[in-house]
């Protein structure tokens, strides 16, 4: 019986630091995840003020007419 004992307190033990290790990769994953969001939250504000900065499509001056342009080395 005394082997038995010592097997599962091992078992238990083993156990007990896989669910350490666990806890601890969990939070660092939820770390990463949580600083991802706000760079993600940063490149949309960065998109959105580069939109406001384009002229309205059809326009006079628009994005259109540059498309249409030759690039200056022809």
């Amino acid at each position: 019986m005394s082997d038995f004992n010592e097997t599962t307190d091992q078992r238990l033990s083993d156990l007990e630091i896989k669910a350490s290790f666990t806890e601890d990769l969990l939070d660092q994953l939820n770390l990463t995840i949580y600083r991802q969001q706000q760079q993600i939250d940063d490149l949309i504000r960065v998109v959105a003020d580069l939109r406001k900065q384009l002229p309205e499509s059809g326009a006079p001056g628009s994005g259109q007419a540059i498309v249409n342009e030759r690039p200056p080395h022809y």
